[in-house]
């Protein structure tokens, strides 16, 4: 495929000026999808955001206090690290932030470097003990004036409705060369973003069992009237992980 990078456009022209020939579009799909993020910052001004899932059969994803640890098996959490390592940045919401206390690093696989660490914290109600702000480095987008000292790169980006704006967002990472966004987040913030169109693609652990009602769901969203006016996703894959499911869709 031909580079989408713009300084990069005159390249086939410089070399049949060189007297070289050269083909393209040979297998182009495949080039595509192996620098899939890399096209979409080219092409969008966005990163490719891919969201992670990991759920029981009914759907579910955590229990009624927003507790999630574990609903999905070791040789799954080891697979979704390995996707968390190809990206540049992790992205949360500050609901898993206060029920999870996650460290949006990677672990259990090797890796040169760690993604930058992204919470989406509207009112910054971010604690300062947060293991995600440990070492510094992350990035927190809040829709008010910051409050506290924390150490971490604060970024204002308000929404008329007071929370974040997820497409701007999105640019801003963009900007800071994020190629591939690793969402792991809370049914409220998945459901805004796929809400928003930010959702490029659903990484889906689904782990034979069930929670029941009283639990929480993979995305939060609006019911529809009909059939034919609910979400519909193209599947990509689906393989097994050790005792779970590993699909992979993305909107049709």
């Amino acid at each position: 495929m031909r580079d989408p990078n713009p300084k990069a456009a005159h390249g086939g022209a410089a070399l049949a000026a060189a007297g070289i020939r050269f083909e393209h579009g040979l297998m182009e799909e495949m080039a595509r999808e192996l620098n899939i993020g890399f096209v979409s910052r080219m092409t969008r001004g966005r990163p490719w955001v891919r969201m992670k899932i990991a759920a029981t059969l009914d759907g579910r994803t955590s229990l009624a206090d927003g507790r999630s640890q574990w609903i999905t098996g070791a040789e799954a959490r080891k697979d979704g690290h390995r996707w968390r390592a190809r990206a540049c940045a992790i992205l949360t919401g500050i609901g898993t932030v206060k029920a999870d206390d996650p460290r949006l690093t990677v672990r259990d696989v090797s890796t040169s470097r760690q993604p930058l660490r992204v919470i989406v914290d509207s009112r910054l109600e971010i604690s300062e003990k947060a293991r995600v702000l440990a070492g510094g480095g992350a990035l927190i987008f809040c829709a008010v004036d910051p409050d506290k000292n924390l150490d971490a790169e604060i970024r204002k980006i308000p929404n008329p409705q007071g929370k974040v704006e997820l497409p701007e967002m999105l640019e801003e990472l963009g900007r800071r060369g994020i190629n591939e966004l690793h969402v792991e987040a809370g049914t409220r913030l998945n459901g805004s973003l796929a809400r928003e169109g930010c959702v490029d693609e659903y990484l889906v652990y689904l782990n034979p069992s069930f929670l029941g009602e009283e639990s929480q769901g993979m995305l939060s969203l609006p019911g529809v009237a009909s059939l034919e006016q609910r979400t519909k996703l193209r599947l990509v894959s689906a393989e097994r992980v050790g005792e779970d499911l590993r699909i992979v869709a993305r909107p049709a």
